[in-house]
């Protein structure tokens, strides 16, 4: 890496300042937002999307309980909890799709059969780009928002598809 101040080219990746001149090198890699869209991203928590309040069940309720609570709430995804309150898993409509659909008797079975345990989270201090980059690498359309490992929150791609909108420049 080179040093912007005094051109010395023998820094090493990764170094803290500069062997030559002392400049410190840290902010230098850190990536600079190009446009509102990418500095709205980078810099805003996600808690300005203002995260749906989640629709929440009890690891013992049944999958019928977990649909008529997804479709009453109109949501992809229902958030499973432990006696606590605590966050323990997520059961979403691809987990209906892929792990549901067929079973015999599948409204009397316990969710926890089903639901992805211990999902993806993220708070509402984390940033947007944090999160995206969660859903992208995770292939997740709904992410829980947690404090102190109980859920406050759900979003979801549409979520952050709206807030891209708005903070687009009008073209």
């Amino acid at each position: 890496m080179y040093c912007p101040a005094c051109d010395y080219r023998k820094n090493a990746l990764g170094a803290d300042a500069c062997g030559n001149c002392g400049l410190p090198l840290t902010r230098l890699d850190a990536p600079a937002p190009n446009g509102p869209v990418e500095a709205s991203l980078m810099r805003e928590p996600v808690s300005v999307l203002d995260p749906r309040p989640p629709i929440t069940v009890g690891a013992g309720a049944t999958l019928g309980d977990a649909v008529r609570q997804m479709i009453d709430g109109r949501a992809g995804a229902v958030l499973v909890t432990g006696p606590g309150g605590e966050l323990v898993g997520i059961l979403t409509e691809r987990d209906f799709l892929t792990k549901v659909a067929g079973a015999p008797g599948f409204e009397a079975r316990p969710v926890r059969e089903f639901m992805t345990v211990a999902p993806e989270t993220v708070t509402p201090t984390d940033t947007l780009a944090f999160a995206l980059g969660k859903m992208d690498a995770g292939a997740y359309r709904h992410l829980p928002v947690v404090e102190g490992g109980r859920p406050v929150g759900v979003i979801s791609v549409r979520d952050l598809l709206r807030h891209v909108v708005e903070v687009c420049p009008e073209t």
